[in-house]
């Protein structure tokens, strides 16, 4: 069997499990685990904590220090409300493109590394190749960092990690790191004609919502030399709350997320939002003891920081032959590698314009240049 249709047919396999962030990926992670033991290779879980969900790492070579981790999620986003024209569980091409949930983002880079670990397990490794599949990166990196604690507790710690989201093969040195948080207004029911008698949360919660806004338009101000956009950046991304026009509403909540190219200024941007909302809290509380506002930082992912020099960089430029350097302002598991100490870049197949789409596809060419870097790195962990 050629290593394309190796590849095609591992994707076909992992494309079929609806790994969506609300489900279980455990039926995937068995899958993977029984592909490994049958090339002879352990693995290793690391479940949450109701054992629903799991990340898997596997060590292929030598146990020696300077290996290269492998890294993919195995949750994509879902398909609710999407007008897909073709079933989204089911790898289909046409036209040299491969369809279905997952392809771009990022089962293509997972099903790369399996196909290629037969070649792998022949080769004479100086160092190990790493597995390292993870759980609810969707949802704000949430599974990956238990993972990455055992990682870098072994005795021998990988030296590079290459994280496979999409990016056309092209190598990425920096990510921005997003923070996100839920945050909940109380107040006391009334009838609106009576303001003064009660609390609307909604009312309270705009003001919390147009502080986002106005930071994030103070924010366009700053810049910064390789991300686009150049600053700080804040959306909000849901809102609930009250019962009818002529109810003083009782609670509203809502979402927002903050992405920084600096660590620095998020921790400014929520200092801020949170000492706003202190004040907030304490108004009501005045007017309605049962009320208040509540904050939950839902995630924290910390920006990965372009190391020009680190072994992930001059490793991941040898493989490719890509000497630009390129930051992307989504988040990804990269900073939270480089946070406990081991260098990362990202640089997988596909485009991330195609990823979270109806119909997300990548082009069948992307998985060939996909193999010739994982041919290449093989070779260079056998020099």
């Amino acid at each position: 069997m050629s290593e394309i249709s190796a590849t095609l047919d591992i994707l076909t396999r992992l494309i079929a499990f609806d790994t969506t962030s609300r489900n279980s990926n455990l039926e995937l992670i068995a899958w993977v685990e029984d592909f490994l033991r049958q090339r002879g290779i352990a693995s290793r879980r690391v479940a949450n904590a109701d054992g629903t969900k799991a990340n898997l790492y596997a060590s292929i070579g030598p146990d020696v220090a300077g290996g290269v981790v492998l890294s993919g999620h195995t949750d994509v986003v879902p398909v609710d409300g999407q007008s897909w024209t073709s079933d989204p569980w089911l790898l289909s091409e046409r036209d040299g493109k491969l369809y279905g949930r997952g392809t771009a983002d990022m089962k293509a880079f997972i099903a790369l590394a399996l196909a290629n670990l037969d070649e792998a397990r022949t080769a004479p490794l100086k160092r190990p190749m790493v597995l390292a599949f993870s759980y609810d990166e969707e949802i704000g990196c949430l599974g990956a960092p238990s993972m990455i604690a055992e990682l870098v507790a072994q005795t021998h710690r990988p030296s590079a990690v290459v994280v496979g989201e999409p990016t056309s093969m092209k190598v990425v040195s920096a990510h921005k790191g997003v923070r996100s948080f839920i945050v909940d207004v109380t107040g006391r029911e009334g009838h609106s004609s009576l303001p003064d008698q009660g609390v609307s949360a909604v009312m309270e919660a705009v003001k919390l919502m147009s502080l986002v806004a106005e930071m994030g338009e103070e924010a366009r101000a700053l810049t910064h030399p390789h991300f686009n956009p150049p600053g700080p950046t804040m959306t909000i991304g849901k809102v609930d709350g009250g019962t009818a026009s002529n109810i003083l509403a009782r609670r509203c909540s809502f979402v927002w997320d903050c992405r920084c190219p600096e660590t620095t200024q998020g921790d400014a941007i929520e200092s801020r939002f949170r000492a706003v909302a202190a004040e907030i809290d304490a108004s009501i509380k005045k007017r309605a003891p049962e009320g208040g506002v509540a904050i939950t930082r839902r995630t924290n992912t910390p920006g990965l920081a372009i190391e020009r020099d680190s072994e992930a960089e001059r490793l991941a430029r040898a493989l490719t032959g890509d000497n630009e350097t390129r930051t992307v302002a989504y988040a990804a598991e990269a900073g939270l590698f480089q946070r406990a100490g081991i260098p990362a870049i990202i640089c997988g197949p596909g485009s991330i314009e195609q990823a979270h789409q109806p119909d997300e596809w990548i082009e069948r060419a992307q998985l060939e240049e996909g193999a010739q870097f994982m041919r290449r790195l093989i070779a260079r962990l056998s020099a």
